[in-house]
């Protein structure tokens, strides 16, 4: 299974506000924390964010996957908020 998402950067821009790229990667972001809880392996969860490109460059596959959690997380701590409040 591969999701259609925007494409993603090596890592989400750091910012202590929404960004586009938050608003755009929020279906990432949720699949992220569910795959997360859900104890789903790491190599499938790649797989499904950039499809056959985890094949060919590890990687940036590896990179990706690592990176987009941490902002998953802030989402739910912190984003969501800024989400609601149309900021």
């Amino acid at each position: 299974m591969t999701l259609s998402l925007p494409p993603l950067l090596d890592a989400p821009p750091e910012s202590d506000r929404l960004t586009d790229y938050d608003r755009e990667h929020f279906a990432t972001y949720l699949f992220l924390l569910d795959w997360s809880a859900g104890g789903g392996d790491r190599c499938d969860a790649i797989k499904c964010l950039v499809g056959s490109d985890a094949a060919l460059d590890r990687d940036r596959a590896r990179k990706i996957y690592d990176a987009h959690p941490a902002r998953a997380k802030w989402m739910t701590r912190t984003g969501y908020r800024l989400l609601l409040s149309g900021e």
